[in-house]
């Protein structure tokens, strides 16, 4: 049978020329629609068998392959969070009449959500993404269209004071604030602290690690230990045999909280992420003296480019040459004046 009932759902059934046995829901309660179904996908088997012709992805179909193949993916929550967003759009469409006009359509609807450049910018990362792989590593299709990103505002490095850090530390409840504390004392970044095992901690020689697989550059990273860290650390002993920082017996998810948030209020602070504290432990260093190179190391980055934004905050090291430019040359200039030879000359 060509088409049957499961339920009140249609279903399709038939035996490609290849031998390939086809069965799948036709998702319609309506016969007329799953018999027109049926009808197209044999008739398409029958074309990419007999004639050579491609077969034809949907983005659904992309999108399945996609998170199939990234669930390994420590930001995959977020590639989630924008695939669902971009279901209504193109869920039912067809990969190849994806094109830049539809593209442009997406990109001013997600505008319109008043959300800002860099969060339309990642949602069409992740679209360009799956389109460059239907085309380099699946070959469902022959080119991907080009998907121009929005132009993004290069924001000022948010930080805080250490009295501000203070107060709003006082405000936090238990579990963050020593996350917090630990994070201004290490740098790491939030998934790092959370997740962070007691198999990852070495309190005689003072360090902990980061394995590649849980680094955002995929390399190793060493986390030298100062003694807030340490004291931090000793705290934690005893309160759960695999993760240093727990909550009620559980690792700690998510750091932006509605409790976070209120302890933000009640500091009176404002436009302050949890991922800033990481800033406010980078600009600390450089205000104290920690040279880029080093704090590149400290931080993990693997581009001297991401370090840079912090450098303006100590500008020590040029101080020594500030002065070159008035001392070696206004000042000459002006002695040269001043000089008896430079006065006969001027008059003769």
């Amino acid at each position: 049978m060509s088409i049957y009932k499961r339920g009140e759902t249609w279903w399709i059934q038939f035996t490609a020329p290849d031998g390939t046995r086809v069965q799948q829901t036709a998702g319609t309660k309506l016969k007329t629609e799953a018999q027109q179904l049926h009808d197209q996908l044999k008739a398409q088997a029958w074309r990419e068998s007999k004639l050579g012709e491609k077969p034809k992805y949907s983005w659904q179909d992309a999108v399945i392959r996609w998170l199939s193949e990234q669930a390994h993916k420590r930001s995959i929550a977020d590639d989630k969070k924008h695939l669902n967003w971009l279901h209504d759009h193109l869920h039912d469409w067809a990969l190849e009449a994806i094109n830049r006009e539809k593209i442009e359509s997406i990109k001013q609807a997600k505008l319109a959500t008043k959300v800002s450049n860099a969060t339309v910018n990642r949602m069409l990362a992740g679209l360009r993404a799956i389109l460059n792989r239907a085309v380099k590593d699946w070959e469902w299709l022959d080119k991907a269209p080009h998907v121009r990103l929005l132009p993004e505002a290069q924001g000022r490095v948010r930080w805080l004071t250490p009295t501000e850090a203070a107060r709003l530390i006082a405000e936090l409840p238990e579990h963050l604030a020593l996350m917090a504390r630990f994070t201004l004392a290490t740098g790491l970044r939030a998934s790092n602290v959370s997740h962070l095992e007691w198999s990852q901690v070495d309190m005689q020689r003072r360090c902990a690690w980061i394995h590649p697989d849980q680094a955002k550059g995929k390399r190793a990273i060493s986390v030298p230990l100062n003694d807030d860290a340490l004291a931090i650390i000793r705290s934690q002993l005893g309160k759960d045999r695999t993760y240093v920082f727990t909550y009620k017996g559980k690792p700690v998810g998510q750091q932006s909280t509605k409790a976070w948030r209120n302890a933000l209020e009640r500091a009176g602070i404002n436009d302050f992420r949890w991922h800033d504290l990481r800033h406010t432990w980078a600009s600390w260093h450089i205000q104290n003296g920690t040279p880029v190179h080093v704090l590149q190391e400290l931080g993990g980055w693997s581009e001297a480019e991401m370090v840079q934004r912090y450098a303006h905050l100590s500008p020590n090291h040029l101080s020594g040459y500030a002065g070159n430019v008035f001392g070696k040359f206004v000042t000459n200039l002006l002695q040269l004046q001043k000089s008896p030879v430079t006065e006969m000359t001027c008059r003769a």
